[in-house]
């Protein structure tokens, strides 16, 4: 697959009809298949002016404060094209304005990848900042991102990543996990309940294939009363229960810090104060604080970390062949940052 270059290639472009997904391939992303097409027009001009070999320095800043992730994709995006590169670390914090990214190189070098670059680190930033907030509010609970059922899966493993830079234990997505270095989370889903027609049914084959060291974390409230279910399930496993996960739909009123007093009370009467409490569904930072204070021990949270939306992320040239440049509103010159570092390309 040939590199785009100019508008002209833009026609030699054409999708397979047996095409399967829309999203694009590393390929299409690497060969500037994403771009916004005014680049390439751009590229058209300046080479008719005798101007792409331009030497120029970019920054990048955001628009608002949050935690800075997707600074490996966009390095290694353009690894091989003779630039320099300065980079915040990943899972630094940034303030809005602040140069999280410096290049230096000639213009036709990374012209095409603007776009691309900036929806990266957008995009992620967005997700690390928002699981950073939930750490947070967790303090030293573990807390576990599933929200790769919200999303597209093209762009899946990328949000659970970036949860895990923002703060994340674990992850359910299992490429997230593995790109995150780490191995997946997860307990068992409803549907096996369902299927099966007794949660405790579930819990013992889970059990038996369980490896010795999983922790066994089993749904109670799919058919019975969610302290009922706990003590069945626990008395079932007969000490190798790690914890209950709770996940009351909204339609009977979610889980309260209510629920979960009764649960810890419940089932240190019955003895079985070594069983923790895992809360799931819709949670937020003050859900979680309040359940906290009730007694949850750990969280699974989707939807507040997947639906985050994107820092928006800036790129200008302020360096043009040696001359220091801005477009009306910014001051020309280098935005300097103490934590810029030098990266390897």
């Amino acid at each position: 697959m040939k590199q785009l270059d100019t508008m002209h290639d833009i026609k030699e472009i054409k999708i397979a009809p047996d095409r399967l997904m829309h999203s694009a391939t590393h390929e299409e992303i690497i060969n500037g298949h994403t771009t916004d097409v005014y680049f390439l027009r751009t590229l058209d001009i300046l080479g008719e002016l005798d101007l792409a070999e331009s030497e120029v320095v970019a920054e990048i800043f955001p628009r608002k404060a949050g935690m800075l992730a997707g600074v490996n994709e966009v390095i290694n995006l353009l690894k091989g094209r003779n630039l320099e590169i300065w980079a915040v670390d990943e899972g630094e914090r940034f303030e809005p304005k602040d140069t999280v990214m410096r290049i230096k190189g000639k213009y036709k070098d990374f012209a095409i990848f603007e776009t691309t670059l900036l929806g990266m680190m957008a995009s992620a930033s967005g997700w690390a900042t928002a699981s950073s907030i939930i750490k947070e509010a967790c303090g030293d609970k573990f807390f576990l991102c599933f929200g790769a059922r919200h999303v597209h899966p093209a762009v899946a493993p990328v949000m659970e990543r970036a949860a895990i830079v923002g703060g994340a234990g674990g992850v359910s997505c299992i490429l997230a996990a593995k790109l995150g270095g780490i191995e997946p989370s997860g307990t068992v889903p409803h549907s096996a309940m369902l299927v099966a027609g007794d949660t405790v049914k579930v819990a013992e084959t889970y059990n038996k294939l369980a490896a010795p060291d999983h922790n066994r974390i089993v749904l109670v409230d799919t058919f019975k009363d969610e302290v009922e279910e706990a003590i069945r399930v626990a008395k079932a496993l007969d000490g190798k229960l790690s914890g209950i996960r709770l996940d009351t739909p909204s339609e009977r009123g979610g889980v309260t810090p209510g629920l979960v007093k009764e649960m810890r009370a419940k089932l240190d009467l019955e003895g079985f104060n070594y069983v923790k409490i895992f809360v799931s569904g819709g949670l937020t930072p003050e859900k979680i604080k309040t359940l906290i204070e009730a007694g949850a021990d750990a969280f699974g949270v989707g939807s507040y970390i997947s639906a985050a939306s994107p820092i928006d992320m800036t790129m200008d040239l302020k360096v043009v062949n040696g001359k220091s440049v801005a477009k009306r509103g910014r001051i020309p010159g280098l935005v300097e940052n103490s934590k810029l570092k030098k990266v390897e390309v």
